[in-house]
């Protein structure tokens, strides 16, 4: 069966950076966009950053030059670096994977998701 599963999040102060982890498994990892998500609390799910299976990016307008997101097909990871980080940057952030050759930002597009990691940024 498919799994995504996240990893790196935590605690970090304004301005701060981390880097969070996704690693896939249970499908043809090049085949799939694979895309970040976030979810505060009391807010709908969304659209962060995410990246297509030939390397072509797309980042939300608030985290644009920001944060990165880079993919290692050989360890069926995806990635995102996040840097000079903001309260509002808190959210609990879910990896997904959508088989298509075409990056979409909405929920609905994405096949598989991870269970979530939470990135708290304090000022």
């Amino acid at each position: 069966q498919v799994q995504l599963v996240e990893s790196g999040g935590g605690s970090a102060r304004a301005g701060g950076s981390l880097r969070l982890s996704c690693v896939a498994s249970g499908l043809t990892f090049s085949l799939y966009v694979m895309g970040w998500f976030r979810q505060a609390p009391g807010k709908e799910r969304e659209f962060v950053a995410a990246i297509s299976r030939s390397a072509n990016t797309y980042y939300a307008d608030s985290v644009k030059g920001r944060f990165s997101i880079s993919r290692d097909n050989a360890k069926n990871t995806v990635y995102l670096q996040m840097n000079s980080l903001k309260p509002e940057d808190t959210a609990v952030y879910y990896c997904a994977a959508d088989y298509s050759n075409i990056i979409f930002t909405i929920v609905s597009a994405y096949d598989y998701w991870g269970q979530g990691t939470q990135v708290t940024v304090s000022s």
